[in-house]
C-alpha cells in the first residue's frame, strides 16, 4: 500500500465510524465561538476495535523504523493511542500531564523513564496548528528525553502554521490522514450531497473566508 492509498484507507475508516463529520447547514461551534462545517472526534474512534486495530497497524508501520524507544501520550486524548502503539512496537509507554498532578510525587510524566537521552515520540489523536504540542514536548525534553518525532492519527492539513510550529520545535510530524484525503473519499463515494461537499472544500481552502460568509448560520442556530 502506498502512502496515498494508506491515507485514503484511513480517511474512509474515519468517515465510516463518524469520527469525522460534515455539516455545512448547521455548522459546529467551537469553544472559541468559531464555526466550522467539519468536526473531528478521535475519542470516538477508540470504541471501534476492528477499525482501530487497522489504524494502529498503520501507525506502527509508520513509526517502526524511526528508532523510537518510548511512546508518550499527551493528556488526555493521546493516552489510548500511545498505549496501542507501544503495544505493537513492544516499547515502554509514558503519558504526559498538562500540569503536575498536585500530590504524591507531583509527577507530570507518568510511567518510568530511568535514563536520559531516550528517543521518545509524542503521540496525540489529532493536530490543527500544532501549538498545543509544545507543552508536552517541553516537559519531555526537560526530563531528558530526545524528542524528534510526533505522531497523530489525524492532521488537519489546512493550516500553514502547523508545519511551521513543528519545524520551530525541531520535530517531524507523522500522521495517517488529513482533511484533503477525507474530502477525496467523501467525493468518490458520495458520502454527502454536492452542496455540502462544495461548502466543505471552500472551508478547507479558506477557513476564515468561509466563516465570514457563513457567519449568519451561527446566529440562525442560536
Amino acid at each position: 500500500m502506498t502512502m496515498d492509498e494508506q491515507r485514503l484507507a484511513a480517511a474512509k475508516i474515519l468517515l465510516d465510524t463518524k469520527s469525522v463529520l460534515f455539516n455545512a447547514k448547521e455548522p459546529f461551534v467551537f469553544t472559541s465561538g468559531a464555526i466550522s462545517p467539519v468536526y473531528v472526534d478521535m475519542r470516538r474512534m477508540i470504541s471501534f476495535p476492528t477499525e482501530r486495530s487497522t489504524l494502529m497497524d498503520m501507525a506502527a508501520d509508520t513509526l517502526k523504523d524511526l528508532g523510537i524507544e518510548y511512546a508518550a501520550g499527551g493528556e488526555t486524548a493521546g493516552i489510548p493511542y500511545a498505549a496501542f502503539i507501544a503495544e505493537r512496537l513492544n516499547i515502554p509507554m509514558l503519558y504526559v500531564r498538562k500540569k503536575p498532578k498536585g500530590f504524591g510525587r507531583m509527577a507530570q510524566i507518568e510511567g518510568c523513564m530511568d535514563e536520559t537521552g531516550q528517543n521518545v515520540a509524542l503521540i496525540e489523536d489529532l493536530q490543527t496548528d500544532g501549538g498545543s504540542k509544545k507543552l508536552f514536548i517541553d516537559v519531555l525534553r526537560e526530563a531528558g528525553a530526545n524528542v524528534k518525532h510526533t505522531f497523530v492519527v489525524f492532521h488537519y492539513g489546512i493550516f500553514e502554521k502547523s508545519l511551521e510550529n513543528m519545524k520551530e520545535m525541531n520535530v517531524e510530524l507523522h500522521s495517517l490522514t488529513d482533511w484533503w484525503h477525507v474530502l477525496e473519499v467523501a467525493k468518490q463515494q458520495n458520502y454527502f450531497d454536492d452542496e455540502t461537499l462544495i461548502s466543505v472544500e471552500a472551508f478547507l481552502n479558506d477557513p476564515q473566508g468561509w466563516r465570514d460568509v457563513n457567519a449568519h448560520l451561527k446566529t440562525d442556530a442560536s
